[in-house]
């Protein structure tokens, strides 16, 4: 037997490798499919004008993707100071805290930019659920799963308080029904429907329960948490 064969990778090690490979694969994916749409604003955003790239989609996505490094930065700095002053899970935490900010205020943004004739067009609400569901599509949908995902991601892993399912369900609901109230007083020319509270709320739900591993379920006094967080 020869004693200098290399051992197999512990399961978890693969395991590990693996899921590293298929994130590293699903970026590239999602980059190569949105580069065009983005860099369509790019010009406009690097010259940081308004119209064409803060009051679009692909303006405000750009801006975000390339904010990303600073995020990462603060989280980096916030996680150095926690461990300096012997704060466990630092990383975690910090973590958490940048990643609810930076993942949910830009879809937040977007949900609140105007329409064509804000502040003439009647407020309009839609109450009967599933009713505009259809008419959403694709995109839609998805663009709604994803607007308070990683609040719902990133929330229980801070705050002991959110971790369960139904608190996370409270919160992506309690959040998505303060913007569409906000869209209906503002009379920013959007329907108020109950439609984007059901599927916010269920994005929410679907990504706490991807990061219900690193759940924080120690008892310990946590800080009140807003929408905007």
């Amino acid at each position: 037997m020869d004693s200098n064969a290399s051992l197999p990778a512990p399961p978890h090690r693969t395991r590990r490798i693996v899921l590293l490979g298929l994130a590293v694969l699903g970026l590239a994916g999602a980059a190569y499919v949105v580069q065009g749409p983005l860099m369509m604003a790019a010009p406009r955003c690097m010259a940081g004008r308004w119209h064409g790239c803060y009051d679009t989609f692909n303006g405000v996505v750009l801006m975000t993707v390339v904010l990303l490094p600073l995020a990462v930065l603060v989280a980096s700095a916030l996680a150095y100071r926690r461990r300096a002053a012997g704060v466990a899970s630092a990383w975690r935490l910090s973590l958490a805290e940048v990643g609810m900010v930076h993942g949910t205020l830009p879809f937040v943004w977007m949900t609140l930019m105007p329409g064509s004739e804000p502040g003439t067009a009647p407020a309009r609400v839609s109450l009967v659920p599933l009713r505009d569901l259809v008419t959403m599509g694709p995109l839609g949908i998805a663009g709604n799963l994803l607007v308070f995902a990683s609040l719902g991601f990133f929330a229980p892993m801070r705050f002991a308080a959110l971790a369960s399912v139904p608190r996370v369900l409270a919160l992506g609901a309690g959040c998505s029904v303060l913007v569409e109230t906000a869209q209906y007083v503002f009379q920013l020319d959007r329907v108020s429907s109950v439609d984007d509270v059901l599927v916010n709320a269920t994005g929410a739900v679907l990504a706490g329960l991807a990061s219900r591993r690193w759940w924080r379920t120690r008892t310990a006094h946590t800080p009140a948490i807003s929408c905007a967080a």
